[in-house]
């Protein structure tokens, strides 16, 4: 164990470099599930390594439910440990599982919030609610929907529509609501994981456009169908549905304007963003690694030092 049981708490680091240029050299299908693996499995080894060492440093606390023979002077030799660091991860730990079930919980929510809206509604693929606040949306499920307003439709020619429609059914086809609440899990998780959040928001929208844009076959209509959405939404019930008029729409609408994005590949390791993309893989795989070495060094020692 030693301090490789700390690493994967500021590991996610190494991720970093990777949110921006992901967004501006990867394909967005590419970016979106590298993004939404890397902090998952980021999240995962630094949750492990902080109940690690919650056990590890409060072994010798007076009270502590660990059997007695954890806190043997031989056991504590054999495990390095931090009894302040230990005792501070009790709380943190607390509020990462409170925290993560408040956003699943909060995610089920608006979810029920919105089926519960469609009650009276015909059962269809698309749901047009009589509403004067425009807004679009995906509701996932086990017959997913699209939700628009009457509202936002009025703001939108038969063209601007089809490109609303073919947005929203990316989503849908594609399960992102599931990419973003893995990286909301994981932001909750670890903080430093925060800016692959944003990113992995904005890739999923990205890959809608892009996806819907060759569905209609004209990517300008489908920038402008963003930028007069964006003018007139207020946005989706939460960051756990996927929008039409969500994200960095500027950006979106620039991408949209400019070349076609790269190919689905990974880039090469000669590139700026092949550098990106290695050292993310390469942080996500060091956290890994320690969060097991550490675990299983952890499971050895003490089922030796614990009598039958």
């Amino acid at each position: 164990m030693g301090v490789f049981v700390f690493l994967p708490l500021v590991l996610p680091l190494t991720a970093w470099p990777i949110a921006r240029l992901a967004e501006q050299h990867l394909h967005p299908v590419t970016a979106t599930r590298l993004l939404a693996g890397v902090s998952a499995l980021m999240a995962l080894s630094s949750t492990v390594c902080l109940a690690l060492i919650m056990v590890v440093g409060t072994a010798q606390l007076p009270g502590n439910p660990l059997p007695d023979s954890w806190s043997d002077p031989e056991v504590r030799k054999a495990v390095p440990y931090d009894e302040v660091v230990g005792i501070i991860a009790i709380p943190a730990l607390a509020v990462v599982a409170a925290s993560c079930v408040w956003t699943v919980w909060r995610h089920h929510r608006v979810r029920r919030s919105a089926v519960r809206a469609l009650a009276g509604i015909r059962p269809s693929p698309v749901a047009v609610l009589p509403d004067e606040s425009p807004y679009a949306y995906a509701l996932p499920g086990r017959r997913g929907r699209i939700v628009v307003s009457t509202a936002m439709l009025a703001c939108l020619d038969s063209g601007e529509r089809r490109a609303l429609f073919a947005h929203e059914r990316v989503h849908l086809t594609a399960s992102h609501h599931r990419y973003l609440l893995a990286a909301q899990l994981a932001a909750r998780a670890n903080p430093f994981l925060r800016p692959l959040c944003t990113a992995v928001a904005y890739g999923a929208e990205r890959w809608a456009d892009e996806e819907a844009a060759r569905v209609i076959g004209n990517r300008r209509v489908m920038a402008r169908a963003v930028g007069k959405a964006a003018l007139v939404s207020r946005g989706t019930p939460s960051p756990a549905l996927a929008g039409f008029a969500a994200g960095p729409v500027p950006r979106r609408v620039a991408a949209l304007l400019g070349p076609m994005p790269p190919a689905r590949s990974w880039p090469s390791a000669f590139t700026v963003a092949g550098v990106a993309v290695w050292t993310a893989a390469a942080g996500a795989t060091a956290s890994a690694l320690s969060s097991a070495n550490s675990a299983v060094a952890l499971f050895l020692v003490l089922k030796a030092a614990t009598p039958l």
